[in-house]
């Protein structure tokens, strides 16, 4: 299951950066679990983050939040999660003509 995590930093950008090497160290670990992740910038500043998973479950989705340092040492003013379907680029050929035919039906 996917599920795209878009997290927004609070104002002090001392926050982020005290955790940014522990942040790092600790997916360095866990890339088996990204489909995509990477900093959100805004005239050339980090803003926050945006991070694509691929996991089984919501739960497994919130155990790995709890532990990275981001999420636990409170970086983020907030966080808003999403569920998604990998749709582009096709995994499998076929898969936009089949979907927009069941739109057209």
């Amino acid at each position: 299951m996917h599920f795209v995590v878009i997290a927004k930093d609070k104002p002090d950008p001392s926050l982020r950066l005290a955790a940014r090497a522990d942040h790092l160290e600790f997916v360095a670990g866990r890339q088996h679990d990204f489909v995509y992740g990477g900093p959100l910038i805004e005239n050339g500043a980090m803003i926050g983050s945006i991070l694509i998973f691929d996991l089984p479950d919501r739960a497994a989705l919130d155990s790995y939040l709890a532990a990275d340092p981001y999420f636990a040492r409170g970086v983020f003013a907030g966080v808003d999660i999403y569920e998604s379907r990998w749709m582009v680029p096709e995994r499998e050929a076929g898969v936009l003509a089949a979907e927009a035919e069941r739109a057209r039906a």
